[in-house]
């Protein structure tokens, strides 16, 4: 039981890892002995990242643009040309959108699912080889998927395309959970609620207080409460959940509050 958390040893990849949600989890992998890739569409970023967080053990950067096929199949070639066997696959990388509906536009709502829905499902493919050569029953291969807590609950604002793309990445997980458990792979999915980013720097500014206020924990996420969960989930502990679909979220889901 000592070990029921011991991640190390390991080999991740997380998407979107130079910033936000992904690097915290990132950084929770490296700083327990796990061997993480991360990529991201900037490479100078990602780059950045992955030399501070090499301070506390592996990080290897490959930038990739994960919005096409292209860049899928890039980012697999140059990770089975490193290794043979992949423990750990975090789909994290995303994007939103926010204007009113009658300006939202074609490009921006194909733009939200390409990134948050087509891309995980076309790299989570791509990597099953890898995947499957690390499986075993004791020890499954781990799908993290980051979802969001706007697939859950309604939010109030404009954008119109992101809340169903993570309820697609949930119900995804668990169609993957299911498809794949006879191969020895786990699928579940992360639902972040607030947490400082880039991508929440925007409204952190305009209604933090308001949010925090909804929040029945009253406080936004810190990088621990990420990266404890995406530890768990790749660890012995969560070796035998697979499906589920976890909010962080300090109680925004169990209270039905929106913000």
């Amino acid at each position: 039981m000592n070990d029921l958390f011991d991640v190390s040893g390991k080999i991740a990849l997380v998407t979107g890892g130079s910033r936000g949600i992904g690097e915290m989890i990132a950084e929770g992998y490296v700083a327990n002995g796990v061997k993480t890739y991360i990529s991201a569409r900037k490479a100078d970023a990602c780059d950045a990242t992955a030399a501070r967080l090499s301070e506390q053990g592996e990080c290897i950067s490959i930038p990739a643009d994960l919005s096409t096929l292209e860049g899928i199949q890039m980012l697999t070639d140059e990770i089975k040309s490193r290794e043979s066997q992949l423990d750990i696959l975090v789909n994290n990388a995303g994007a939103t959108w926010g204007a009113s509906i009658e300006d939202f536009p074609e490009a921006a709502w194909d733009k939200v699912m390409n990134i948050n829905v087509k891309g995980p499902f076309f790299l989570t493919r791509a990597m099953l080889p890898l995947l499957e050569a690390s499986a075993s029953a004791g020890d499954p291969a781990r799908i993290i998927n980051v979802g969001s807590i706007d697939g859950l609950n309604i939010n109030k604002m404009g954008t119109y395309s992101y809340g169903p793309s993570k309820a697609a990445i949930h119900h995804l997980t668990r169609t993957l959970a299911s498809h794949l458990a006879d191969r020895h792979i786990t699928a579940n999915a992360i639902a972040p609620g607030p947490f400082p980013s880039k991508m929440t720097a925007g409204i952190q500014r305009a209604m933090g207080d308001q949010i925090t206020e909804n929040i029945p924990l009253k406080r936004w996420g810190v990088p621990a409460d990420m990266a404890g969960t995406a530890i768990y989930l790749a660890s012995k502990a969560g070796a035998y959940v697979s499906g589920s679909v976890i909010p962080v979220d300090g109680g925004i889901v169990a209270s039905s509050r929106t913000l």
